[in-house]
């Protein structure tokens, strides 16, 4: 039973590699942008105890599982729970790269081109990984995998085996 937390800096492939173990071992998928935020203009986190009710609630209804995401805060929560973690430490511009190409996000936009209108942001966001000091930043994504007692693996690179 493999129960993996995957995180890293936005653009970093979290979604990507999420997706290709939840079918390649059939494993049930977590992302936690879903229960991170509140239906709200503008957005606002939803509060730590509605994310830990839903992540418990996720992680007894299934056996094997993938969990995704950049909130260090989420991560925690469930980091108990797991028994394995792959951090994404990809070079900033990998990241600003990926984001760039990244294909539609149905789930959260609504149209290609709304989800354009955000790059701009996303891109100057994703710059800031090495310097941020909140939930979404390198050293609190280091700290998450430095602390972690099971299996864990850091990718640094988006170059895969073949």
């Amino acid at each position: 039973m493999r129960k993996i937390l995957v995180f890293g800096n936005s653009g970093s492939g979290k979604s990507t590699l999420a997706k290709e173990l939840k079918h390649s071992e059939n494993l049930a998928h977590l992302d936690l942008d879903e229960l991170a935020w509140q239906q709200s203009n503008p957005p606002q986190r939803a509060p730590l105890e509605n994310s830990l009710s839903a992540i418990n609630e996720f992680a007894q209804k299934n056996d094997s599982w993938v969990i995704e995401g950049c909130y260090s805060d989420l991560l925690e929560l469930a980091v108990e729970q797991a028994n394995e973690i792959i951090y994404l430490n990809l070079p900033v511009h990998e990241c600003i790269s990926n984001a760039r190409n990244r294909p539609w996000e149905a789930h959260k936009y609504e149209s290609k081109e709304a989800q354009d209108e955000n790059l701009e942001m996303l891109l100057s966001w994703i710059e800031d990984y090495d310097t941020r000091t909140d939930v979404f930043s390198k050293a609190s994504h280091q700290k998450l995998y430095n602390c972690f007692t099971g299996k864990k693996t850091m990718v640094t690179t988006n170059a895969r085996d073949t």
